[in-house]
């Protein structure tokens, strides 16, 4: 099956596809636009609008005019799959022999005595077989009920149907950036992709196993598992007064002429709109609605409504409050979207 009757299958089964890179793995690169400093996939005409492949997983899509577009005049690239959108948990099992970590990183949370011996276990089939065992059930490596896909570097996928129950399952790798299920076993769902069977790279195919050619639903055992090992997200609740109260935003806003009073409510919708992100743990567009807040405190900063610092510190105070202990990740959005509306004062003029 070739590339573009894979993406047309796996369009038909719901699950949304983007393309991979020739002979890899990874997306295809973003256009030049799309690849600039402090751009952000919020409002992309790429996506929106002109139906290109930008920014990964975020493209992906059954429609099938769109596969037709992306596949038939490039029958090089591979096919992956949103896993959150197609409502996917897949278990990403590596065979890369290596030394053994400490104990307390080999199954997370679940501590291993210096009586046991360890010797034999150098891979992710040996560790999630353990973590089976110690539950009583079968190793997901092992349950032909399920859609289990070898990879080139000789690992497997076992993909799964997520439970329809509201749950909103994480990835441990990718924009999930959570904890692995254990050492050598991470998860594919919300925030990830997963490559398609079939799809060939310059290492191998991607070649299903004899058995299930389905994912089967999510076993209880292994969900309960996942959610110990958070990839279950927790709605965070907001405080009662959050940092974006419009006086925070007139406290940094500077006398500068006409227009403060406008420079306020600007600066103060831009902080809201950041902060009410810590209502929602995952899906709210944290990333794209900080950079766009940046961006218009950089504008009032070149207009001179208020200071750079001033601004950099209210940015990173909602931020803070939304995504609290995330600040090596918040700051360098704060500093690419100010540093672009620098670029772009914003003239406000005072009411009559």
């Amino acid at each position: 099956m070739g590339p573009l009757a894979l993406a047309r299958g796996c369009a038909a089964r719901d699950w949304p596809v983007h393309p991979l890179a020739a002979g890899r793995k990874t997306p295809v690169a973003n256009c030049k636009h799309c690849s600039r400093p402090g751009h952000t996939r919020s409002g992309c005409q790429c996506l929106e609008s002109q139906g290109r492949w930008c920014h990964g997983f975020h493209a992906a899509t059954v429609d099938r005019a769109r596969i037709e577009r992306w596949w038939g005049p490039r029958p090089d690239l591979g096919v992956g799959v949103a896993c959150g959108a197609a409502g996917l948990v897949v278990i990403d099992i590596d065979d890369h022999p290596q030394p053994l970590p400490g104990r307390d990183r080999i199954l997370p949370g679940i501590a291993i005595h210096d009586d046991v011996d360890l010797r034999g276990m150098s891979n992710g089939f040996h560790t999630l077989a353990v973590l089976a065992a110690l539950r009583g059930e079968k190793s997901p490596a092992d349950d032909p009920s399920t859609l289990r896909v070898r990879t080139p570097s000789g690992g497997l996928h076992v993909w799964y149907r997520a439970v329809g129950d509201g749950r909103r399952w994480h990835s441990s790798v990718g924009q999930g950036g959570g904890c692995s299920l254990a050492w050598q076993v991470d998860v594919r769902a919300h925030g990830g992709y997963i490559v398609a069977p079939g799809t060939v790279t310059s290492a191998g195919r991607y070649t299903p196993l004899e058995g299930a050619e389905e994912p089967a639903l999510l076993p209880a055992w292994l969900a309960d598992e996942l959610e110990r090992t958070g990839h279950l997200r927790k709605q965070r609740v907001p405080a009662p007064q959050p940092l974006h109260r419009p006086n925070r935003a007139r406290q940094a806003v500077i006398a500068a002429g006409g227009g403060r009073e406008q420079a306020t409510r600007v600066l103060a919708a831009a902080l809201a709109e950041v902060a009410d992100c810590a209502a929602v743990a995952e899906g709210a567009g944290f990333t794209d609605k900080l950079n766009r807040a940046a961006y218009t405190v950089g504008g009032l900063v070149a207009a001179g409504y208020l200071g750079q610092d001033a601004g950099e510190r209210v940015l990173l105070e909602a931020a803070e409050y939304a995504r609290p202990g995330q600040e090596r990740r918040a700051a360098p959005i704060v500093r690419g979207g100010m540093a672009a509306g620098l670029r772009r004062p914003l003239e406000l003029r005072s009411r009559p």
